[in-house]
């Protein structure tokens, strides 16, 4: 059987966090760590950026995942799936619903369970966002026969996702602004739409730019992976004959990097923990409860309450392809949140117990989320099963 690029990317984040695991708690678990913790000093005596490997993962790589990210949404917007108020409605609404009522879970665990105060509050995003390559690799997987319209559904609903997971990260987790710093981000950023204005073709421009904006965003406050999005911005979508420019082309070259070489990396460096930290113990602690609650839960109700809403009140329409129950397991896939919640876990969390269990909470969460999607996933074929022999005998 062939598997598809989006389940083959969605097989390597799994295996990529299955071998981090299994390497923390071997003989080789202090190696990976030492190397993960290994300082790497790029630059020199008097100018350099000095941090470890893990951080130099997070802040240096997933910033080229967000210039592929920003790629995707712009052309998405301004000429894809999100184009037109018909297209984008339904999954912009779920979105919204997907985004609040996972943070509003993490909130009322927290508040349940006792663990309320100020640090860990700080966690209340990291539950809101939905892992694009997981999510679309094990549709892939669950349903290969689904319509065309579920995998346009669960895309934007994604990249909707991460387009406020960007607003959440610049908002709340910045701190200790930098004016200069910034303002010399900002400038490389301008510089990038005046390349743009004057119809430069390669990207060896914004490169240069994406990189001093990048070192500008990691000593201002603002997290640096900001970078990419603010340069895909800037690339253009189209040339002067209207014809497509730079950006398919480099979305097109980035595609297999991100899924097959950054996302795995990512997945490694951020995967390893203590298997201790899944006793019912570690796993019954306010940060692990809410995480996984806001994961499992908040997903598919904020998704599927704020769909039904939208579409009883007018506002946006499902289409004759998207049954309730299609929906309903599409919204159980949004429920894994591995990558982005990963990511925002670490802009929460310092501590190292806290990280631990952000990321016992991320893997229970989203494991039971994609366990319950392909659950039903057989139920909605099942239905569509007996839909078409009824039609058949008809």
């Amino acid at each position: 059987m062939k598997i598809s690029s989006d389940a083959l990317g969605g097989l390597m984040l799994l295996a990529s966090a299955v071998v981090a695991l299994v390497l923390y708690n071997s003989p080789l678990g202090p190696l990976y760590r030492d190397i993960l913790s290994a300082k790497l000093t790029v630059g020199f005596d008097v100018a350099n950026i000095s941090k470890p490997l893990f951080l130099w993962i997070n802040d240096g790589l997933m910033a080229i995942f967000f210039l592929y990210v920003g790629l995707e949404v712009k052309r998405e917007v301004l000429v894809g799936k999100l184009s037109s108020w018909e297209r984008a409605s339904l999954p912009l609404f779920a979105a919204i619903g997907g985004m609040a009522a996972p943070a509003l879970v993490y909130v009322l665990v927290i508040l349940l369970t006792g663990g309320l105060d100020a640090s860990s509050l700080n966690g209340w995003a990291i539950p809101a966002a939905t892992d694009i390559a997981f999510a679309i690799g094990l549709l892939a997987l669950f349903a290969a026969k689904a319509p065309p319209a579920a995998k346009i559904f669960l895309l934007a609903l994604a990249i909707f996702d991460d387009i406020g997971a960007i607003v959440i990260i610049a908002v709340f987790y910045s701190s200790g602004l930098s004016l200069l710093s910034l303002s010399i981000a900002i400038v490389a950023v301008a510089a990038a739409f005046f390349v743009n204005r004057i119809g430069e073709k390669t990207f060896a421009p914004y490169a240069f730019l994406f990189l001093i904006a990048w070192v500008a965003l990691l000593k201002s406050g603002v997290h640096a992976t900001l970078a990419g999005v603010m340069i895909a911005m800037a690339v253009p979508l189209k040339d002067s004959s209207g014809q497509p420019a730079l950006l398919e082309k480099l979305e097109h070259d980035l595609k297999d990097w991100v899924v097959f070489v950054i996302m795995p990396v990512f997945a490694f460096a951020n995967s390893g923990l203590p298997l201790a930290s899944f006793s019912l113990a570690n796993l019954m602690t306010p940060i692990s409860l809410a995480v996984a609650a806001g994961l499992f839960l908040g997903k598919p109700i904020g998704i599927m309450a704020s769909a039904w809403i939208a579409e009883k009140l007018g506002l946006a329409s499902r289409g004759p392809d998207l049954d309730w129950s299609l929906v309903f397991a599409l919204s159980m896939l949004a429920g894994i949140g591995f990558t982005m919640s990963l990511f925002i876990g670490g802009l929460a969390f310092d501590a190292e117990a806290s990280a631990n269990a952000v990321r016992a909470g991320v893997m229970v969460g989203s494991l039971l989320s994609g366990l319950s999607a392909l659950v039903m996933f057989r139920v909605w074929q099942a239905k569509s099963a007996r839909g078409t022999a009824q039609v058949q005998r008809g």
